[in-house]
């Protein structure tokens, strides 16, 4: 029996997915609790239409993701520290650091989980960061540490 899943089934599907279970499955587990409906051509033509506005509300997501990637990759955040004999900074600079210089020099506002520092920066310069701003889309900033 063909069914929409509305919630994750382990083993079977993700919510969303038309997939095919087994008769007995169906009707005795998944549509009485609420965790599927057949897929009659109504049910279907109405996740045809949600797939639909799915895939556009992800396509204009992606055209944000671009345009801020683009933003990201243009500007250089300053950020001042006391550093010792070398070049090397008294403590370091963290992603939450990075997410609050963006913020207030340039006011975007971006998550700092989404910043992916390898290890905290530890010395004077210029280093590139990645950001993820979505899936699979990185944009490089510039962080100049200054003293």
């Amino acid at each position: 029996m063909k069914v929409i899943l509305l919630k994750d089934v382990k083993g079977l599907g993700k919510a969303g997915d038309l997939v095919n279970a087994k008769d007995g499955y169906a009707r005795n587990f998944l549509l009485p609790k609420g965790h599927a409906v057949e897929a009659t051509p109504a049910n279907l033509k109405k996740w045809e239409e949600q797939k639909a506005i799915e895939a556009q509300k992800k396509e204009e997501e992606h055209k944000e993701a671009l345009e801020l990637k683009k933003k990201i990759e243009s500007i250089t955040v300053e950020i001042k520290a006391k550093a010792g004999e070398g070049g090397r900074l008294f403590g370091s600079i963290t992603s939450k650091d990075i997410a609050d210089a963006l913020k207030s020099q340039h006011k975007l506002d971006i998550d700092r989980r989404k910043i992916e520092l390898k290890d905290n920066i530890k010395s004077l310069g210029v280093t590139e960061v990645d950001i993820r701003v979505y899936a699979e889309l990185v944009a490089k900033l510039r962080v100049n540490i200054t003293q």
